[in-house]
């Protein structure tokens, strides 16, 4: 595709295709008002992809583990520690932590490990309530990929005396990758290094209805500028937005000369590029190091002062 011209003195639209965290979303205020250094001026608007709902059976689970003291640094628990990479797997165990406050000791986590990707997740594990507060590893990873390499390492200092090292609790989503259970589990590693992952789905994923209208008005609506992004932040909804894009032909592939020269895309990490990649043959313009807001406005500011082109 080929490069566009920007004018640094219009504000650039971003659509978000996300629901507005509230009551603050930081991908709001950071793209509002740029550091000072960024020479462009951004208008963040959100089209929410996503609906989530509770599994009712899986946080009932959740429930028994924590009343039960199952997960927990002693050899009669069943786990010993815990894995979260999704935002929404935090809420739902949040209100879980909520449902169930009777003791100071509550939800009797002290002495385990909390394994979380990207910011955002540990600043919502940030906000579960516990004395002393959880004990929150891994934020610094980014990506699947790299958490559960960290996680061989740091749990196998964590019990050092313990072989096989206790099972790890991974509170999911229906969908899912599946690299950090293939990772610890891997039967072509010395069965010491091995890691049991017992994977508990919380939440289950869909595309809002509304979404391929609400989009087509967003596109609509910022028609008139020279330059747009669009920022995707899962394979969820990738179909619909391409569609709305009108780059896909009739077997779901990307037609390369369907692309306008304006429209460009981001994608919050490896994971939602992989997906665009291998299932519609379309390589984003870019993707951001640091699944974060202040990843997302690097690699677009990048591209800017670097175009791509094709």
């Amino acid at each position: 595709m080929a490069a566009s011209t920007y004018d640094s003195g219009t504000a650039i639209p971003v659509l978000l295709l996300k629901t507005r965290s509230s009551p603050i979303d930081a991908y709001q205020e950071l793209l509002s008002a740029p550091p000072a250094h960024v020479n462009h001026r951004f208008d963040p608007r959100f089209v929410p992809v996503l609906s989530h709902q509770r599994d009712k059976q899986g946080t009932e689970y959740v429930a028994k583990l924590l009343r039960q003291r199952l997960i927990g640094a002693g050899s009669e628990c069943a786990y010993g520690g815990l894995i979260f990479t999704s935002q929404r797997a935090v809420e739902a165990f949040a209100a879980i932590v909520d449902n169930g406050k009777g003791d100071t000791d509550w939800p009797h986590l002290q002495g385990v490990p909390v394994y979380s990707v990207g910011p955002a997740t540990t600043r919502a594990l940030e906000a579960v309530p516990q004395e002393p507060p959880l004990q929150i590893f891994g934020q610094h990873c980014g990506n699947g990929e790299a958490l559960a390499q960290f996680i061989l390492q740091h749990y196998a200092q964590w019990y050092p005396n313990r072989s096989p090292r206790p099972p790890l609790f991974f509170l999911v989503g229906e969908q899912r990758r599946d690299v950090i259970p293939r990772t610890l589990m891997n039967p072509s590693s010395p069965p010491e290094q091995q890691i049991r992952v017992d994977e508990q789905v919380v939440y289950g994923t869909g595309v809002m209805e509304s979404f391929p209208e609400d989009f087509a008005l967003a596109l609509r609506r910022t028609q008139d500028a020279s330059v747009r992004w669009v920022v995707v932040f899962s394979p969820t909804g990738c179909d619909s937005m391409l569609r709305g894009l009108g780059v896909l032909n009739a077997a779901g592939k990307l037609q390369p000369e369907c692309r306008d020269a304006k429209t460009h895309i981001a994608t919050i990490g490896s994971t939602t590029k992989a997906h665009l990649i291998e299932t519609f043959g379309l390589d984003p313009d870019v993707c951001a190091d640091v699944p974060s807001p202040e990843g997302v406005l690097e690699a677009i500011v990048g591209h800017m002062k670097h175009p791509k082109r094709s």
